[in-house]
Parts: C-alpha cells; structure tokens; sequence
C-alpha cells in the first residue's frame, strides 16, 4: 500500500448529545490498518459508567492459535524486562527473552485491540473496539474487562495514564473517557474538548514537564497543561489526519505525524510547528502514512508506518533517517529490546532488526 487504508464511515440514527456527527466519507483508522470493518457512530453517555461486562461477553476469550505471533499486531509496549503486543482477535503476547518467544495471555475478548500501556511493570490497560478497556495487574499475564458498550462498532484507540488511578482513553468519534480509580469507573468527558465535528481522536500522549496532547483526523489538535482538566484547541500545520503524538525528549518539544509520510515538529508545546522533510533512498518524498512512534532508552526515535517505513532520529526528531523494509508490510508499532535490537509489530506480526540495520527482512 502506497498510503494508510480509508474507512468508509456510515453514521447511523443514533446521536452524540442529541446531535448528529457530520458524514466524513475515506475516514482513516491508521492503528487498525487494513483489516477493519466499516465503523458506526459512538454512543458514550456523559455520566460516570460503572465498568462492567455483560454475562455473555464475559464467557468469550480470545482465540488461542499457534500463529499468533505472526498475526497482525497493532502495539507494543517494554515493561523493562518483558515486552508486551497487543492485536488482532484480542490477542495478547508477552515475552520474558528479548522477543525469541512468545506466550499468548488470557484475554476476555475476541475485538481488535488497538493501543497498550503500562505505567510500570505491572499495572497496564489495553483498549479497541466496542469501546473496550482491559486491565492488568500481573504485567500483561492475565486481563479483565474494565469497560465496554456492546451498541458500539467503533473503536477507542489510544489509552494514557498517569499512575495506577489516573489514566485517559481516546477514539473515534471524539471520545475522550477519563478515570480517577485505575478503571474501577470511566466517565465520558467528550464535551471538555472543543470537537464539534466529533473528529476522531487517533493518540493521546504526555509531554513531560507541559502536559497532555491529543491529535485526530482533519488534523485537529488538543493540549492540556493541567493534564486532562481543561483542554485547549490548537492550530493545526496539516488539514489531515495525524494518527500519533511524542513527546521529542526536550522542553516543550513534540513531534506530530499521519498521512503521506507528513510529520511536524514543535519547540513550544505546539503553539508553532516545523514541517520536518523526509527524504527516501531515492532522493524522492516519503508518501507512506506514518503510524506509529516511540523514543528509546538511548533517547533516539523511531516512527514506523505503512510500507515498512522506518524513521530513525538522533537529534530529538529535528531530522530523520528513512528506510523501508524490503518486504514493505505495513508496521504499527515499534519498541526496543535490553539489547538495543527493534522490534516491529504490524501486518506480519512480530518483525525485529538490529538498530544499524533497519531494512533487514523479517525474521
């Protein structure tokens, strides 16, 4: 694929505050790649939810297959000395050695998950579609279901927390849930933010020292340097869609990236923003959408994105390397081993190569 896969969205007769969403028409999901169905529209109430799953959802685990490493996995996370991926059919991997194996963990689930992340090496949370929210507390072994609301088609799709109580959930449609008890009980709180047009939310992220940052489709963005208790709109460098946000790993900096390989840079927590170029082997512009990021132990970052696109920075993301593996199957994720080898996650599953040696195949 030469670009991020379109979603065709068809809103129903259901409404977010009395109101229906505009109709966006090629509305992309990057994190759920090609493999997604068409979405429908959320119906988050704006009280507090008791989390709960219902009877039957309960009974449902993940499916259990010998192939699920090499599955299409959307996110992962490094917990220190194990890693963690998150995909497909509610499929969840943890490895204790680097990656060399993996073992599937018990999952209540059988939705595509989306985002993972751990606030240490124990307590983490997991969210995708029917709005759901997993949580665990043995470091990724074993889940329970937090949240979820089986009238949605439509999925969360990035999960934020500040310590074991404090965390925040975003997704499509402009939902934004918060919770003040690790999950005991989410609440919508959609309406703090400016989103009329209910864009959807793609990522939600810390910028440490400055606070939280939220980008999403039609390139809308959100920041709250009281992390999560107002939010202010921001102008946008780029009309469309950013699907992830980190934070550079300097003051006020952040990095911003979506579709057709356009990624901004910011030196004051977003107010003004520096289109970076990206440049391929063959001197051409990088068109491939960008999913994906994460800043490494060493400080370096790494995006990833469709057509085995691979970005390296050094310089705390004023510059970029890039590279494409030769297979070109589409990456979602991207973290790094105790021993400074990366591990991809995406179309293929689990993919790894050493720092120095980004174009290698898969493995």
């Amino acid at each position: 694929m030469s670009e991020p896969v379109m979603w065709r969205t068809q809103i129903g007769h259901a409404a977010i505050a009395l109101r229906k969403p505009m109709l966006r028409v090629h509305s992309p999901m990057a994190k759920a790649l090609s493999l997604c169905g068409a979405l429908s529209v959320m119906l988050l109430v704006g009280l507090p939810q008791q989390a709960q799953a219902e009877t039957a959802s309960s009974e449902v685990q993940s499916v259990v297959s010998a192939k699920a490493q090499h599955s299409l996995l959307v996110d992962i996370a490094n917990l220190g000395s194990r890693l963690v991926a998150v995909g497909d059919r509610g499929h969840i991997l943890y490895s204790d050695d680097n990656g060399s194996s993996w073992t599937q963990a018990q999952v209540p689930t059988r939705q595509l998950l989306t985002a993972v992340y751990f606030v240490d090496d124990r307590y983490g949370w997991a969210v995708g579609h029917d709005a759901q929210i997993l949580a665990t507390t043995d470091g990724g072994v074993t889940w329970t279901k937090q949240f979820e609301d089986l009238e949605l088609e439509a999925p969360l799709l990035d999960v934020w927390f500040k310590d074991r109580s404090t965390g925040f959930a975003v997704g499509a449609y402009g939902a934004l849930l918060s919770t003040t008890d690790g999950g005991a009980n989410w609440e919508n709180v959609s309406d703090q933010m400016d989103n009329e047009d209910a864009y959807h939310l793609n990522a939600i992220t810390e910028i440490a020292g400055q606070g939280l940052f939220v980008v999403g489709e039609q390139g809308v963005m959100f920041r709250s340097p009281d992390y999560g208790q107002t939010w202010e709109t921001l102008e946008s460098p780029y009309e469309g869609s950013l699907f992830g946000v980190l934070d550079a790993g300097e003051p006020s900096a952040v990095l911003v990236y979506g579709l057709r390989g356009h990624l901004f840079r910011s030196a004051d927590f977003g107010t003004t923003w520096q289109r970076i170029a990206l440049k391929r082997e063959n001197n051409g512009a990088l068109e491939f959408g960008l999913a994906n990021g994460s800043k490494l132990a060493d400080g370096s970052i790494v995006i990833v994105g469709h057509g085995g696109t691979i970005l390296r920075s050094t310089d705390k993301g004023r510059s970029f390397t890039v590279q494409n593996r030769p297979d070109r199957l589409s990456l979602a994720g991207v973290a790094a081993d105790g021993k400074g080898r990366l591990i991809f996650v995406g179309q293929g599953g689990v993919q790894f190569s050493a720092p120095t040696e980004t174009s290698r195949g898969q493995q």
